[in-house]
């Protein structure tokens, strides 16, 4: 059975103006609207998840907010995470009783298998990583994540979703314990690849990563 999946690519957003996205799209789903996938950047930002434990918050909050670095407490699960400027981030709103799917752990692995596809034709390939969410790099030694993933649940209808280093600078890690993991490298599309770190890999990414997930959820 085919679904809708509607793709909107909406620049740079504060993180509050994305979350007021994600909710209206959210309720536009409860109201028949179509399951939505929210492309965009954000300002830089430090996201406290559910399980967020403080010590992996490395840098002080009223230091962070003084150089300009929001810091948000949300819904999704998982830990602490960074965003910012370079990184594509993807906000999966769906109905996963609508597609016979309740299962969020099968959720997490398909978003996973379709940022692993897109990385692949940027000739990037990856990985999961047994008893961790998100995706690695495929090389050996210490382990690189490349992509983040944690969401929430209003009834069945998913929200907040996925966040891929494409161009980002990966200094702005440095302030956290990237998603709680202590002996993790965070890396990037541009780092992988040794290329620039320009608007055109960013914008190849976006368009393979959109593509993925339209193979995948359409």
């Amino acid at each position: 059975m085919a679904h809708a999946l509607a793709i909107d690519w909406l620049g740079t957003l504060p993180y509050g103006a994305a979350l007021e996205r994600q909710l209206a799209a959210v309720e536009a789903r409860r109201a028949g609207g179509p399951d939505r996938l929210l492309l965009l950047e954000h300002p830089a930002v430090v996201t406290l998840g559910r399980s967020t434990k403080l010590e992996n918050l490395r840098t002080p909050r009223a230091q962070l907010i003084a150089r300009g670095v929001e810091v948000h407490e949300i819904a999704r699960g998982g830990d602490v995470t960074w965003h910012g400027p370079g990184q594509l981030v993807g906000y999966l709103v769906a109905d996963l009783a609508a597609r016979g799917a309740q299962d969020v752990s099968a959720w997490l692995r398909g978003i996973e298998a379709s940022l692993m596809e897109a990385l692949a034709e940027l000739g990037v390939p990856s990985r999961r990583v047994d008893g961790m969410t998100g995706v690695f790099v495929a090389a050996p030694g210490q382990a690189r994540k490349i992509a983040s993933i944690g969401v929430g649940l209003k009834g069945w209808v998913t929200y907040h979703g996925f966040a891929l280093n494409v161009s980002v600078d990966l200094a702005g890690f440095d302030d956290i314990v990237p998603c709680g993991l202590a002996g993790v490298l965070m890396t990037s599309v541009a780092h992988e690849l040794g290329c620039a770190a320009d608007r055109a890999l960013f914008e190849r990414s976006r368009e393979r990563v959109a593509a993925a997930f339209e193979r995948a959820l359409a």
